[in-house]
């Protein structure tokens, strides 16, 4: 087909204006602003004049068009023509047309403006009148001339780190090892393949694969080949390492833990990505290399501490030279988190509970400042930046103590460890008093027959009747249990909620909700005189248990909970009881440690005024069957009230209960209160 530029005839026919039945040159523009808007870029090729495609064939141009828009990421594609009333034609059979693009990409939005040009074009034969776009590169970008390359550069943004309340890192972006061989300097022969064991064995990876990655076409004699990442601090892993030769160590960024077990299920960990993840979550600016927090604070803070990748998208010559920006911009970087933590206290409880599976927690009292959050057993985060051998995530996941598994977000049976809230319900309900007595001899208890073989028990028989004070001191069940059928169920469980039960902590941690019973039921009178002294189906959570306590070292406010060390203290709910009942169960609480026979008197410190209070729990099926054994114990420091811990060791059944624990948390407060008196 012969076409001809027909420029009188095109003059004359926009002078005297288009027919009905012809399609003026901006129907055609809107046409392929249409098609260039929805991708649709081999169609829009169809619309090319017959020099342009003389120039660049169809491949050419759809080729163009998706690499460079799938390389820097295009999305929400506007092209906005500007027509005047009446289209000139020049000399030439041309009509020009301002346009604008706006489109959004890694480097941000991207806008500029252009002007097309389109010439008409007639069939010799047919005498068939077409509008035809002069397309080049720069219909793409107008930076963009001839073989002009568009190249992305992403401006990595560094990931938040993770700090205590004193500045001390807890997360940080430090170094690694990045272990690798230089293939020149590898033995020979049959040294090759002992070295090449060794070094397989060291790293957890096969023969098989150290060759593959040797054997890569990049790979150079002289270049270094990494291999796998070490953690920069494990000095007999790298000595036996770099007795192997041809192996290299080179310093390489990476996270770090420097904690690692006595903080681990805190500040989690963080890892690659995984497809489906990546295919989630890429709307939201992650690439498939990211890394995300997996656990912990790195994943409770994941978009506050990601940051967000910033990239230059620029323009380069045939031979790679760069020559113009298009669109730039900056990485933000992840925000640093301060926690409310104090590492040296979180190390010290860790201390206590190595070797034993259990969690511990400690708070400020007054602040609600979360100073601690313990886990036992725990991993080494670390591990999980390196690389994780099966042979260890194994022998993780099948350890009866669960080291992979937070105890601290979990609930528990209290036991015990309830019985001063019980005692606040019951007194702002007016159904004990601190002075009024019961008295029931032996170490068995019911009300009458109709509870058939149960009977509440408890360890001693004082032998005299017990006051509130004498009750606490003692853990005695029996008045715990009369003070909650006093109580009833609709009083219990009102008095319950004031403190919290029922309802998620006012915290940005996932903490599982405190309960009193599975399920909303009437409760029958064995169920209601447990759940005085936390059994039956009482769960609580041990960071609650600790929030539980503040009321009555706060004159009766519940405090709560703060992770983070930035703005101002806050009450969760004020004033939940008088603060004549929060000072009265806080004597009662000192008395368990200085009473001759109080639970806690193993808690006592020289010089120091301690209170608390012991909980052994059983969590089982039934109430007349065995179970496995939970040993508390809560203590505060009653001078300064700085600091209260919490802490649960489970399996005490055969290590004396509760009293098992206790030692250990004297230890902790010692330890910590005496660091504090010399800051």
């Amino acid at each position: 087909m012969r076409l001809v530029y027909f420029a009188v005839a095109a003059l004359l026919f926009l002078a005297a204006g288009c027919s009905a039945d012809e399609v003026t040159p901006e129907e055609t523009f809107d046409h392929y602003v249409s098609l260039w808007e929805s991708g649709q870029f081999a169609v829009m090729y169809d619309l090319l004049s017959t020099e342009a495609k003389a120039v660049y064939d169809r491949d050419y141009v759809v080729e163009r068009y998706e690499n460079i828009y799938d390389g820097i990421g295009a999305n929400s594609l506007q092209v906005r023509p500007s027509y005047p009333e009446e289209a000139e034609m020049d000399e030439d059979g041309q009509v020009r047309f301002p346009f604008s693009v706006t489109m959004n990409t890694v480097a941000g939005e991207v806008r500029f403006e252009h002007t097309v040009t389109l010439v008409q074009e007639q069939d010799e034969e047919t005498g068939e009148k077409r509008w035809g776009i002069v397309w080049d590169p720069s219909m793409i970008f107008p930076q963009l001339e001839g073989e002009d390359k568009v190249r992305v550069e992403i401006l990595e943004a560094h990931r938040g780190e993770i700090v205590d309340r004193n500045g001390i890192g807890l997360a940080i972006n430090g170094t690694l090892g990045s272990v690798g061989v230089v293939p020149a300097r590898l033995e020979e022969g049959e040294d090759l393949d002992q070295a090449l064991e060794q070094l397989a064995k060291e790293l957890g990876l096969s023969v098989d694969r150290i060759k593959q990655e040797l054997d890569a076409s990049w790979v150079q004699p002289d270049w270094f080949v990494p291999l796998a990442t070490i953690a920069k601090d494990d000095e007999e892993k790298k000595t036996r390492l770099l007795s192997i030769k041809g192996v290299m160590i080179q310093d390489t960024p990476g996270r770090v833990y420097p904690h690692k077990e006595s903080a681990a299920h805190l500040t989690g960990y963080i890892q690659p990505l995984t497809a489906e993840e990546w295919e989630e979550l890429r709307e939201k600016g992650y690439r498939q290399t990211d890394w995300i927090g997996k656990t912990g604070v790195e994943q409770w803070f994941e978009e506050r501490l990601r940051g967000k990748h910033g990239a230059i998208i620029y323009t380069t010559d045939e031979n790679n030279n760069r020559k113009e920006i298009i669109a730039q911009q900056d990485p933000v970087h992840g925000e640093n988190i301060t926690l409310t933590i104090d590492i040296r206290l979180q190390e010290e409880l860790y201390r206590q509970l190595e070797g034993e599976a259990g969690t511990a927690v400690a708070i400020h009292p007054r602040t609600g400042e979360i100073l601690a959050l313990v886990n036992s057993p725990a991993y080494d985060p670390n591990l999980f930046i390196v690389g994780l051998s099966p042979e260890q995530w194994q022998a993780w996941s099948e350890d009866p103590a669960k080291p992979l598994f937070n105890r601290f977000n979990q609930a528990y049976p209290p036991g015990s460890a309830f019985k001063p809230v019980t005692a606040a319900i019951a007194l702002e309900e007016g159904v004990i008093s601190p002075e009024e007595t019961i008295h029931v001899s032996g170490l068995r208890w019911q009300p009458d027959a109709s509870w058939g073989q149960y009977h509440v028990t408890r360890v001693t028989d004082p032998g005299q009747p017990v006051d509130l004070t004498q009750a606490m001191a003692y853990s005695d069940n029996i008045y715990f249990a009369h003070a909650a059928l006093k109580l009833g169920q609709e009083a219990f469980k009102r008095g319950a909620e004031a403190f919290g039960f029922g309802t998620p902590l006012p915290l940005d941690v996932p903490v599982t909700v405190s309960r009193l019973s599975n399920e909303e039921k009437q409760w029958d009178d064995v169920q209601l005189a447990v759940s005085g002294f936390g059994q039956g189906e009482v769960m609580i959570s041990p960071l609650h248990l600790a929030i539980a306590y503040t009321p009555f070292l706060n004159q009766g406010d519940l405090v709560a909970p703060r992770l983070e060390l930035n703005g101002e203290s806050t009450l969760w709910k004020e004033q939940i009881i008088s603060p004549a009942t929060a000072d009265l169960i806080r004597q009662t609480l000192i008395e368990v440690v200085e009473h001759p026979q109080g639970t806690g008197r193993g808690a006592r410190l020289a010089g120091r005024t301690i209170g608390g209070k012991t909980g052994t729990a059983e969590l089982k099926a039934s109430l007349n069957e065995k179970g496995k054994e939970y040993g508390w114990f809560v203590a505060f420091d009653a001078d300064q009230e700085q600091v209260l811990v919490v802490m649960m060791i489970e399996g005490v059944e055969d290590k004396g209960g509760s009293a098992y624990v206790v030692p250990k948390v004297r230890k902790v407060l010692d330890a910590y209160l005496q660091s504090l008196s010399v800051q």
